[in-house]
């Protein structure tokens, strides 16, 4: 009798303790990327993105209208050429073509790098918000609701309207 009541009391010592470190457990989620919307230097960000961007479309539309424009040429004097120059405007058609698919891939990477640069901060800024809101409400855990799709989220554990109060945003 006494090992069972010893193995019960042990039992009931365990559910307490599994229960008293499942609630000390806070979970809460935010929608990162809105929060990154929000903040006033995201619109600076993106205006000089899209500046940068556009010297890149640019030279790519310099380049198209050359190409096209030797194409048509190509095109319409092909018969009256001899073979070397049909080979010569061809491999000539053929370098453009090459040249602005390397600038095109390169113009992705940079404008990427340029993302991730200029957006850094405002990255750091955010994270730093969400970690002092989390931590002044006792979260252990801050799940990033646009990257993952939260089935059930109780609207006490959605961080974002704390974390825009503690940066100023309305």
């Amino acid at each position: 009798m006494k090992k069972l009541f010893k193995v019960a009391l042990v039992a009931v010592g365990m559910i307490f303790a599994g229960n008293f470190a499942h609630a000390q457990t806070k979970i809460g989620h935010i929608n990162f990327n809105q929060l990154i919307d929000l903040l006033p230097e995201t619109k600076t960000v993106s205006t000089q993105i899209q500046a940068y961007q556009k010297q890149f479309i640019d030279q790519l539309t310099a380049m198209n209208n050359e190409y096209t424009t030797k194409g048509q040429d190509f095109q319409k004097n092909q018969a009256t050429m001899t073979d070397a120059v049909r080979t010569v405007k061809g491999n000539e058609l053929q370098d453009i073509q090459k040249r602005m698919n390397d600038l095109q891939t390169s113009a992705q990477q940079q404008v990427e790098q340029k993302k991730n640069e200029l957006g850094k901060p405002l990255f750091d800024k955010a994270t730093a918000a969400v970690t002092a809101v989390a931590k002044a409400k006792g979260y252990a855990y801050v799940l990033d609701s646009s990257q993952v799709s939260l089935l059930v989220s109780p609207e006490a554990d959605d961080l974002l309207p704390a974390v825009k109060l503690q940066l100023g945003l309305k």
